[in-house]
């Protein structure tokens, strides 16, 4: 138990380190350039744990890694800097806060799991308290940003659930399978920042300074873990700890801007964080739930040793011996020692489904978020 939260806080660290993203954005780095603020932060990101890992995709991992990147890195920054610069920085918070909807949908398609009963409450309570905290009368609805902002959500949700689904190469860390996403992704934004933005910006240093947090806290810690927990957690419970990027940008800006927080917006902290918490109770077992482990039982041997099966499974695996077994015994003892009915309904071998493997200066005005 203690082991499993321990997994949840250290998951919980990446959207808390995306939440940082505003402020850092708007206060050091250069305004107007946030496709090469995207490719900036991903690709050094990238090419560093490449260089520690030394390690390179191999078959069908190439074309995974390429996939991934793109879902989570390289379509992700573009679609959310659109959405940023056509929304209010609530509104574009709020579709970010959609992502557990369609993550759930996409256990259910792509996995083949269907979301306990607190996952799904904390799927629909998260986005309602980020709403409350960041959301301002009169907020506009853009429908190209709109879009934007949905499609990015869809992106990031379908590159966690793969993320999970195909897990990682056999002996490959975290950190390896995280470098192959940043590079294929930062090299996916580099064209398109250089048609829309010119030629990269050059930082002065306060941009340094902010490119180095968002290069190295911001995108190579923070991915690595979110991976890790994609891996360790199911990507329900994985998916709601993403309220917390807007809810860290709202309170950054009230430490650090000094902007008000007023009743509502508390009142949606206290929602946005009990389904955060909710969100990580454990539900109803469904099956193929690849973070569950079978049931072990202990069981006798003839020889007296203790023997771990799976729970309802013959030792060895084999059903038709154990059925051939229990004939010999009950014609050994008679018919009357035998309760044929029991038998019958016990000897039912129950497989085990196999584990998956696992942006100019501000001052004080409302508060602008970024899920990442």
């Amino acid at each position: 138990m203690a082991r499993r939260w321990t997994d949840i806080a250290l998951t919980a660290l990446a959207p808390a380190t995306w939440g940082t993203t505003y402020l850092v954005t708007a206060e050091l780095l250069p305004a107007g350039r946030p496709l090469w603020s995207g490719a900036i932060r991903a690709l050094p990101a990238g090419l560093l744990l490449l260089a520690l890992t030394r390690r390179r995709p191999r078959g069908v991992w190439w074309g995974r890694a390429a996939l991934l990147g793109a879902l989570n890195i390289g379509a992700f920054f573009p679609l959310l800097f659109v959405a940023a610069y056509r929304l209010p920085g609530g509104t574009a918070a709020v579709l970010g806060a959609a992502q557990p909807l369609l993550v759930a949908a996409l256990t259910v398609a792509l996995l083949r799991e269907r979301p306990g009963r607190p996952a799904l409450l904390a799927a629909l309570a998260a986005p309602a308290g980020v709403a409350l905290v960041v959301l301002r009368p009169g907020a506009g609805l853009d429908p190209l940003g709109v879009a934007a902002g949905l499609a990015g959500t869809a992106a990031m949700a379908a590159g966690l659930v793969l993320t999970r689904r195909w897990g990682r190469p056999d002996g490959v860390d975290t950190l390896a399978a995280t470098s192959w996403q940043l590079v294929a992704g930062g090299l996916l934004i580099v064209p398109v920042a250089a048609a829309v933005e010119g030629a990269p910006p050059v930082p002065d240093g306060p941009a340094l300074l902010g490119y180095a947090w968002l290069g190295l806290a911001g995108t190579a810690l923070a991915y690595v873990l979110w991976f890790r927990g994609a891996a360790l957690l199911p990507v329900t419970r994985v998916s709601v700890l993403g309220a917390l990027s807007p809810l860290t940008a709202a309170t950054l800006g009230w430490l650090v801007l000094g902007q008000a927080l007023s009743p509502t917006q508390l009142a949606g902290f206290a929602v946005a964080v009990g389904a955060m918490v909710l969100g990580q109770l454990p539900g109803r077992a469904a099956p193929g739930d690849g973070a569950r482990q079978p049931a072990r039982s202990r069981r006798q041997s003839p020889a007296g040793t203790s023997v771990a099966t799976p729970s309802g499974s013959a030792p060895g695996g084999s059903s038709a011996a154990a059925a051939r077994g229990r004939v010999k015994r009950c014609a050994a003892a008679g018919a009357a020692a035998c309760d044929w009915s029991n038998s019958q309904r016990t000897s039912s071998t129950v497989q085990p489904s196999p584990a998956r493997p696992a942006s100019s200066r501000t001052s004080r005005r409302p508060t602008r978020v970024s899920s990442s």
